[in-house]
């Protein structure tokens, strides 16, 4: 069974940075893509970013250039999420993916 737990929300100020993570078990890590998704209050889920099992990235045009999407694939087994530059408008629970697993998400939290 998969599970995913994301950890590293908080509370920031504009202009700050967080770096969430994600620890997956049950599944043969390094050889699948993993996603970050985001859903702020009232609105619906919506794609942030992904990493294939090549590293290869990419993002939604609201986070390029901010963020960065990054995996461990040794021993951790985790999948990161960098966030510079945070606005309030990317205030969130932020959730790790995988095919339909999800995990219980992390809030973020930007003020202004």
């Amino acid at each position: 069974q998969v599970q995913l737990v994301e950890s590293g929300g908080g509370l920031v100020q504009a202009g700050g940075s967080l770096r969430l993570s994600c620890a997956a078990s049950g599944m043969r890590f390094s050889i699948n893509t993993l996603h970050w998704y985001r859903q702020a209050l009232g609105k619906q889920r919506e794609w942030v970013a992904s990493i294939s099992n090549s590293g290869t990235t990419n993002y939604a045009d609201s986070v390029k250039g901010r963020f960065t999407i990054s995996r461990d694939d040794n021993a951790k087994n985790t999948v990161y999420l960098r966030m510079n530059s945070l606005k309030p408008e990317d205030t969130a629970v932020y959730y790790c993916n995988f095919a339909t697993a999800w995990g219980q998400g992390t809030q973020v939290t930007v003020s202004s």
